[in-house]
């Protein structure tokens, strides 16, 4: 990546808001599904491990960034979600097959989409209150 487009990706991801961010991981790991899966086609090793410890990373940080006492049952499903994932995802590795690599991928573009959605009713809503309010407080909560 040259130095611009560095310099750009940096200023996209420090001027995104927590849910943009959500959703640029959600990209990040489906494509590191693809790229993993492109790799093990080719028979790139090399490629297929980084790949898919990268996706492996940004799952666990998903988990990872549950909050269980605010959650409950939602939080505990997706975090057993992203235990299946994990799993999943080792599985691709060790045994080099391309099909927990699509399940993966496919559970991600669901719950990215799923998260998309909920993103864009918290900003419309935030939006309401803003303009109800007259208030620009309200836009930065």
């Amino acid at each position: 990546m040259n130095s611009y487009m560095a310099r750009y990706h940096d200023n996209q991801i420090q001027t995104a808001s927590p849910e943009q961010i959500l959703i640029m991981l959600y990209d990040g790991a489906i494509l590191f599904c693809r790229q993993a899966s492109l790799a093990m086609k080719t028979g790139d090793r090399a490629v297929k491990c980084e790949k898919i410890s990268r996706a492996v990373a940004i799952v666990c940080e998903f988990s990872n960034s549950l909050d269980h006492a605010l959650g409950g049952k939602i939080a505990a499903d997706l975090d057993a979600l992203y235990s299946f994932m994990i799993r999943e995802l080792t599985r691709a590795n060790m045994e080099d097959e391309p099909e927990p690599l699509q399940l993966v991928e496919d559970m991600l573009t669901d719950l990215r989409q799923t998260w998309e959605e909920a993103a864009g009713t918290y900003t419309r809503e935030r939006q309401i209150l803003c303009e109800t309010t007259g208030s620009t407080v309200a836009a930065v909560l």
